[in-house]
C-alpha cells in the first residue's frame, strides 16, 4: 500500500479481527523473507487476521513511518477495532515487532495471541515467542 487513505481506510474498517502492517521495502531481503512468512500464514490467520504490506517509500505514508517511529526494517504493527495493540517483548520498544519472524508458527503465534487479549480489552499482550527468536537491535533516538 502507497496511499495514506488506504492505510486508513482498512484501520478503521478491520472489525474484530487483528490488522497486520508490515512496513517495509519490497526489494529487501529480511523484508521478503518476512514477506513469505507473513503469504504462507495468510490462510492459517485469515479467521482472526488480516495482513498488508506498506511501502514506507511513499510519501503518503510517512505520517506513519513518523508517528511509529519506523526506522528499522521490516517494522510490524499490529491493530484490533482501530486501536494500536502492543507487544511485550522484552524490548525496549512495545508498539512494533522490529525485525522478521524466524518461522512461520512464531507469527501465527504472535498474531493470536494479540487477537485473545484484544478480545479481552487488553492493549498490550506478553509476546509468546520465545527470546532467543525475538530480533535484537540497538534503539536510535532521533534529535535527542
Amino acid at each position: 500500500m502507497k496511499l495514506k487513505e488506504e492505510i486508513d481506510r482498512l484501520i478503521r474498517d478491520t472489525i474484530d479481527k487483528v490488522l497486520v502492517l508490515r512496513f517495509g521495502r519490497c526489494s529487501e531481503t529480511d523484508c521478503l523473507q518476512l514477506d513469505r512468512i507473513l503469504d504462507s500464514s495468510a490462510r492459517d490467520v485469515s479467521k482472526f487476521a488480516t495482513v498488508a504490506l506498506v511501502d514506507i517509500d511513499s510519501e503518503e505514508v510517512q505520517v506513519y513511518v513518523k508517528y511509529f517511529d519506523i526506522t528499522f526494517l521490516p517494522s510490524t504493527v499490529f491493530f484490533f477495532n482501530a486501536h494500536h495493540m502492543k507487544l511485550d517483548s522484552g524490548t525496549a520498544d512495545h508498539t512494533k515487532w522490529v525485525g522478521k519472524f524466524h518461522e512461520k508458527q512464531d507469527f501465527i503465534d504472535v498474531v493470536e495471541v494479540i487477537f485473545r487479549g484484544a478480545m479481552k480489552g487488553k492493549m498490550i499482550v506478553h509476546c509468546p515467542v520465545p527470546p532467543e527468536r525475538i530480533p535484537k537491535y540497538q534503539l536510535l533516538y532521533k534529535d535527542v
